[in-house]
Parts: C-alpha cells; sequence; structure tokens
C-alpha cells in the first residue's frame, strides 16, 4: 500500500456547530491543573515564595480570604510618611569638608576653566549657514508648498554640499599629531 502524505489528504470538514457547543458546555469550568503545577497566585500572594504543588495537602495554604487586610500591605501600595517624618527621599549625602582631609588626601580634582573657543572667521560662518540654512529652506519650501523652481533646488542643494565640502576642506590635519603630548593624560 502506498501512504498517503497530508498534502495528498482531501481536507475534512469541520463541525463547526459540534465544536461550538463543546465550548459552550465546557464555559464557567475550570480545566484540572497537570500533576505537579504549581497553584495559581492571588495578586496578594505573588510576593510570596510557594514551593507547594497541586499535589501538596491543602491544609497549609492560607488563601487570600483568610488573612486581615492589615496583615500585610497589599501589593503594588505605598507607604506615606507623615508630615515632617523623614523617609528615603529625605536623606542627603553628607558634603565633604576641608577638615575631613588629611595630609595623606590630595582632595578633590576641580579642572581648570576650558579657554574660550575660537572666534570663527567668515568663510566658517558662511559655511555653517550654507550647511544649516539649505536643508531649513527646502523644508519651508515644501511646508509653505512653494514652487519647487530649479533655482530654489540649486540654492538648497547646492549650499548645503558646498558648506559641507568647504567645513571639510577646511579641517586641520596636524589635530592628530597633538595626541602625542604627554601634558594631556590624567595625574595619578
Amino acid at each position: 500500500m502506498a501512504e498517503q502524505h497530508d498534502a495528498d489528504r482531501e481536507p475534512q470538514p469541520i463541525d463547526e456547530e459540534a465544536a461550538w457547543a463543546a465550548i459552550v458546555a465546557g464555559y464557567g469550568e475550570e480545566p484540572a491543573d497537570p500533576p505537579g503545577a504549581k497553584p495559581f497566585k492571588s495578586v496578594e500572594d505573588l510576593a510570596l515564595l510557594e514551593t507547594e504543588t497541586n499535589d501538596a495537602p491543602d491544609a497549609s495554604r492560607d488563601t487570600a480570604a483568610d488573612k486581615e487586610p492589615e496583615e500585610k500591605p497589599a501589593l503594588g501600595s505605598s507607604i506615606t510618611f507623615a508630615p515632617g517624618v523623614a523617609g528615603p527621599r529625605d536623606y542627603q549625602v553628607a558634603q565633604a569638608r576641608e577638615e575631613d582631609f588629611d595630609e595623606s588626601d590630595e582632595g578633590h580634582f576641580v579642572p581648570p576653566e576650558p579657554p574660550p573657543l575660537p572666534e570663527a572667521d567668515v568663510t566658517a560662518k558662511f559655511a555653517w549657514l550654507a550647511v544649516i540654512g539649505g536643508p531649513v529652506l527646502m523644508l519651508l519650501a515644501v511646508l509653505l508648498r512653494w514652487d519647487m523652481t530649479w533655482w530654489l533646488t540649486t540654492v538648497c542643494v547646492g549650499g548645503f554640499l558646498g558648506g559641507f565640502a568647504t567645513l571639510v576642506a577646511r579641517m586641520s590635519p596636524d589635530d592628530d599629531e597633538d595626541m602625542d603630548d604627554p601634558g594631556r593624560g590624567a595625574v595619578v
């Protein structure tokens, strides 16, 4: 006999009425837990550790209905501190004073004030204006529904590309040589 594969078989019609009848008949009934499964925990008991299984006797288990509400706070509740009583968020770290340090302590490192930024020349300013202004002008033209004429497109795209090329061309190539200076390291 030749074996038939699943793809070769005709699909069997599904009896939808019988399937719905089985669903409705089982509505409201909870199936039994498989052997060795852990019991369902209520919301109040989620923080508790339970090692017993469904096979263990239920005499040692206590339910949420047997507990008094004052026994422990519900899961997710918060503790409210009265006004004037210090809570955990009121803790502050003591500030270090000069008397706390002796001769062996070097104190805290205070970095020197950084030097001011160098003044940009006119070419760099116009290059940055073109790099930022080109896309902003194109975005403005799209938002305000201007006609994208050839000159507007040329100004936007050409300004961005020209400004970017100018900034890249003006980068100084000798910045990597300054890394050999031993005076820039951390003091140990």
